[in-house]
């Protein structure tokens, strides 16, 4: 799919946002938790997609918890290609984790949702200007962060060098580890970050429409994905990890190949305008997604036999009376 020359047009190599969806099962499963959108027992499947679409990494994953881990994880995991910026919706994000991803080599990119987390940080002593005062504080310790930044680099080569994943190290140091001098020089760090990333997020009009357009390819292929899946995941697939691994992939695939499917399709069509000098501008054709379903029969093609019963099911037809004569 992203050989083909309409990618380039659809967004940037090294951008990708990641969202989780749900998926129904039963409430005797170990996994499920209660869904507060549906109110129904689900498991989540927590998703990597591309800028260019298509997804690159996918992960089951127990709802109602924070998702930064498993955001991290996906990135790190995935060799072949390479992120330098992660768009994450609130759930995915936590001053910790900034830093860590940060350590690891890309940017935590949140869609904040309260205002109270859109505060600026800056260190202790720094002027702040009268004009940003209500929404800015000097409180981050800078000699804490010094203090701690060889534990905070080992604890990301381990994740790097997979003797841990990201998952364990988020859990590890979440909100129940305050107090903890390792954990506390993270958040001074991601704080510290958190406040460059909105610093770019509310001047540069740009940098904030992409974060909001790949945030909107992963709502769109989520939606793609429940189109193809229908019904419960069975207690023994959802019992399993590495069931509930082998449905995460398998879904991700078939939602890949609609995706490489409509991509050649169109790719076919731009050709053919092309040998006729039809030029489309690209900033057009980078608004049509990939994931749109109205040319593909999902469900198959059911036949019924009907010219063979249709005596029996229709006794008014003359070939009927005749066929009940000759018997």
């Amino acid at each position: 799919m992203q050989r083909h020359p309409i990618a380039a047009t659809w967004g940037r190599s090294d951008l990708a946002s990641s969202d989780m969806m749900s998926m129904e099962t039963t409430k005797r499963v170990w996994q499920a938790r209660l869904d507060p959108r549906r109110n129904t027992p689900s498991i989540g499947i927590y998703s990597h997609v591309k800028d260019r679409w298509g997804i690159f990494h996918a992960q089951p994953f127990v709802l109602n918890e924070r998702q930064a881990g498993v955001a991290i994880e996906g990135v790190i995991r995935q060799e072949k290609l390479e992120t330098s910026q992660l768009a994450v919706d609130t759930h995915g994000y936590t001053d910790f984790a900034m830093s860590h991803a940060r350590l690891l080599g890309f940017d935590l990119c949140p869609r904040l949702k309260e205002l109270k987390q859109r505060h600026l940080f800056v260190p202790r002593g720094t002027k702040v200007p009268a004009e940003i005062a209500a929404v800015c504080e000097a409180n981050v310790d800078v000699a804490l962060i010094e203090k701690h930044w060889d534990s905070l680099v080992h604890l990301a080569a381990s994740v790097m060098s997979g003797h841990a994943s990201a998952v364990a190290a988020l859990a590890r140091f979440g909100s129940a580890a305050q107090g903890d001098p390792i954990y506390e020089a993270g958040v001074q760090l991601g704080r510290l970050l958190r406040t460059a990333f909105l610093a770019d997020y509310f001047v540069k009009d740009a940098f904030r429409n992409e974060l909001r357009r790949v945030l909107n390819r992963g709502e769109a292929v989520n939606a793609l994905k429940r189109a193809i899946y229908t019904g419960r995941i069975s207690p023994a697939q959802a019992k399993r990890v590495d069931e509930m691994q082998a449905v995460a992939d398998a879904l991700s695939l078939m939602a890949n190949i609609v995706m490489a499917w409509n991509t050649s399709q169109m790719q076919a069509v731009l050709d053919r305008w092309s040998n006729r000098r039809q030029v489309i501008p690209p900033e057009l054709i980078g608004k049509i997604a990939p994931t749109r379903l109205e040319s593909i029969n999902l469900r198959g093609v059911f036949r019924f036999p009907v010219d063979r019963y249709a005596d029996q099911i229709l006794p008014s037809r003359p070939n009927a009376s005749i066929t009940g004569t000759n018997g």
